[in-house]
């Protein structure tokens, strides 16, 4: 059954498609900050080891909420890697960089995220009029934006 939220059909499919977009970010972050959880070494181990858990446990709610989002708007959630890694922005790392190049890594990411996500919002809010999902996206921001505020410190 279609959801009834006056939200017009062609609305509904466009703010899937940014959603699926912005999942699919979320994924690619999560699966990168646990990679880099598992393998950072160095001298601040523990410490970035328990931010990286923070911060990916953080990014699995985000995720989760995103995919639930897309439902409440009648739509269906991308759910393989491949599909993830075919939508996203962002790209995953195969590689083990030094902490330094993670931090830097997923400061870039974060910092991308929420420049994407800013510009959805504008489009929702001014193509749309979808102020639940523009409320829904600027929250997300700002989470991306205090985790790359975090990050940066480590890097001043």
């Amino acid at each position: 059954m279609k959801p009834k939220i006056g939200i017009t059909e062609k609305n509904e499919s466009a703010i899937i498609k940014i959603l699926t977009t912005v999942l699919a970010n979320e994924m690619v972050l999560y699966v990168k900050t646990r990679k880099y959880h598992w393998n950072v070494t160095g001298n601040s181990f523990m410490e970035l080891h328990k931010l990286f858990e923070s911060q990916y446990n953080e990014i699995a709610l985000a995720v989760d909420e995103v995919a639930e989002r897309i439902s409440k708007l009648g739509g269906k959630s991308i759910g393989s890697m491949a599909t993830f890694l075919k939508h996203a922005t962002l790209k995953e790392s195969e590689t083990n960089p030094s902490q330094k190049a993670m931090i830097e890594e997923l400061l870039s990411d974060h910092e991308d995220a929420a420049s994407a996500i800013r510009k959805d919002i504008s489009t929702i809010e001014d193509d749309t009029n979808d102020v639940g999902t523009a409320d829904f996206l600027t929250a997300l921001l700002r989470d991306h934006e205090s985790k790359a505020w975090i990050l940066r410190k480590y890097l001043a």
